[in-house]
């Protein structure tokens, strides 16, 4: 869906992107890296606007945290 812009369920176009959101106290749709909500990674979703569908994306310069954090 987001580098398609079409849903693999369905097969709709009408996709949206809903961007990750940091707020206080860890709220919002993120992936905590270290101890404040100022090292958290946002999650982005595309979402179709037919089915339902969604996927979520973390972008590509945010990977490198995420692997130094968890892949151990």
């Amino acid at each position: 869906m987001k580098t398609t812009n079409k849903c693999p369920k369905c097969g709709s176009k009408k996709i949206i992107r809903i961007d990750g959101d940091i707020r206080g106290y860890g709220a919002g749709n993120n992936i905590m890296v270290g101890m404040t909500v100022f090292s958290a990674v946002k999650v982005n979703r595309y979402l179709c606007c037919e089915c339902g569908y969604s996927e979520e994306w973390i972008d590509p310069a945010d990977i490198l945290a995420l692997r130094e954090r968890y892949g151990k």
